[in-house]
């Protein structure tokens, strides 16, 4: 009782699905990825063994198409399920039971498929598909206004609870516990809006990946780098109080403590307790361990 899309972007090789639901707590149970090998979404009256087993069949060098037809051809009650599949090659495979609660359908496209049942209208998966098409940005952004034109047709019959967000590398690093192969994964559990609330997310998810990238820059001395990228942070996050943390403790690291001493002024006003993590940081050497330029950054305002 779903409605999702999966994709491989041509460009960068990248796969993901998104998906929503009036159920609670969709994203364990319908988006499956795996870096390097493909996307899976098992929806409908659900099984969710499509995807580990799905995605362990396209890793072990089957094609999503073939994938998907050893799966149903198996499943007993196939009748009622709803699978769609894309490969590392992007090649898509896609699955609508003729007891799929209606309106269901799906439709696939070059490198992607999407697909929905339980819907108020059956124009679901056809405007999703349009959407995708048309839609800039990366394949997250892409995967998301596929999620708004289906609900701009009227989505789920029963209304809206949960979403999920989830993309992968084009290659498996061999390290996944080092965040290299799954580059989103968010989830909104309930929420009355769960597309505006997996935006959202989103938008945070963006901002914390570019001081990842900033750190980085920071720790080979590219300080132009560095600001640079968490310049693009406090774009998707200008409201983040820990953003404008760390830049007042940057910029006093640099010398610059007047600007510092602002910015960190302003944090203490929305919340007192960053004043004492600054000073358990220069306690054990994390950050700034100048015990006077310490006391003059937490002093309270004049």
């Amino acid at each position: 009782m779903t409605y999702s899309i999966v994709a491989r972007d041509p460009q960068t090789g990248q796969l993901g699905v998104a998906v929503q639901s009036h159920a609670f707590s969709v994203g364990p149970i319908v988006p499956w990825a795996r870096a390097g090998v493909g996307v899976v979404a098992t929806q409908s009256i659900v099984n969710p063994g499509y995807g580990p087993k799905g995605l362990e069949l396209m890793a072990g060098g089957l094609s999503a198409t073939e994938a998907l037809a050893q799966l149903v051809a198996a499943d007993e009650e196939a009748a009622v399920r709803q699978v769609a599949m894309v490969d590392a090659h992007g090649i898509v495979a896609a699955h609508t039971g003729e007891r799929c609660i209606a309106a269901a359908g799906h439709v696939c496209g070059g490198g992607f498929s999407c697909q929905a049942n339980m819907m108020f209208n059956d124009t679901v998966w056809d405007a999703m598909a349009a959407a995708y098409r048309e839609a800039d940005g990366d394949l997250a952004a892409r995967l998301m206004a596929a999620l708004h034109a289906a609900e701009s047709e009227g989505g789920d019959i029963r209304g809206r609870e949960s979403s999920a967000l989830l993309v992968v590398a084009a290659v498996d690093s061999g390290e996944p516990w080092m965040y290299a192969d799954v580059l989103v994964d968010l989830r909104v559990e309930d929420h009355p809006e769960p597309l505006t609330e997996l935006e959202r997310l989103l938008r945070l998810q963006r901002a914390f990946s570019h001081t990842d990238e900033a750190d980085k820059h920071q720790q080979a001395g590219d300080m132009a780098g560095f600001w640079e990228k968490f310049s693009a942070a406090e774009y998707w996050a200008p409201d983040s109080v820990e953003l404008q943390f760390w830049k007042g403790v940057t910029l006093a690291e640099q010398g610059r403590e007047s600007e510092a001493r602002a910015i960190l002024i302003d944090v203490y006003r929305r919340d007192p307790n960053w004043a004492e993590l600054l000073r358990r940081l220069a306690a054990v050497d994390l950050a700034l361990v100048d015990a006077q330029l310490i006391v003059r950054l937490t002093a309270p305002p004049a």
